[in-house]
């Protein structure tokens, strides 16, 4: 069966096309949900991330207080190096045990930091989801509070643009509208039941 690794970068409309995909009942494994999962209280995940960087990344009720941890490792790249190096590992094992189960022709696997995390072995294809880096800094304002210098750390801290395009086998583009997006979807969806005709 066929697996394609769908990633893009922050704001650039990953949900959005993964939500299309999920209208044409294909199956999808997110890593994003997967990362939520490894740091709920009382999990490995959580306790790795505690012993490193203190139980000030934690709310009152004992979860993961993600605005603060995401001001402390965006501050700093080493801190950002060290929390990849706990939760990557957990995200990996997991996906590969998802993707074990797997069901249908393909199966779109969602990792926003596909190139960045080395998981790019899991997968068949390459699917970007590009957007402008101009229109990315848009729709982050709009999702999250932060300061215009948090958020050029949080892009700069991803593989840029141009090398997300460079390795991708496809590419949606996500500047327009959500109809365009599904149109692009749709003719991705017939082109993926094709290829994994072919694929035992």
């Amino acid at each position: 069966m066929l697996i394609v690794g769908l990633t893009g970068g922050i704001a650039s409309g990953k949900s959005a096309a993964t939500n299309c995909f999920a209208t044409r009942a294909v199956e999808i494994i997110d890593t994003d949900c997967i990362a939520r999962e490894v740091v709920q209280p009382a999990s490995e995940g959580l306790r790795q991330l505690v012993e490193h960087f203190g139980t000030t990344i934690l709310t009152p009720a004992g979860e993961l207080d993600r605005a603060q941890l995401r001001r402390r490792v965006f501050a700093d790249p080493d801190e950002r190096t060290r929390l990849d190096s706990i939760l990557h590992p957990l995200i990996r094992t997991k996906a590969i045990a998802r993707l074990e189960h797997r069901r249908g022709p393909y199966t779109i696997l969602v990792v926003p930091l596909l190139l960045e995390s080395g998981m790019t072995d899991l997968v068949d294809r390459i699917l970007v989801v590009d957007a402008p880096v101009a229109l990315q800094r848009q729709r982050l304002l709009k999702r999250i509070n932060a300061s215009d210098e948090e958020i050029e750390c949080i892009l700069a801290a991803q593989a840029s643009r141009a090398a997300r395009l460079t390795r991708a086998d496809d590419v949606i583009d996500n500047s327009g509208s959500l109809a365009a997006l599904d149109a692009a979807v749709a003719h991705l969806h017939a082109r993926y039941l094709r290829l994994a005709q072919y694929r035992p």
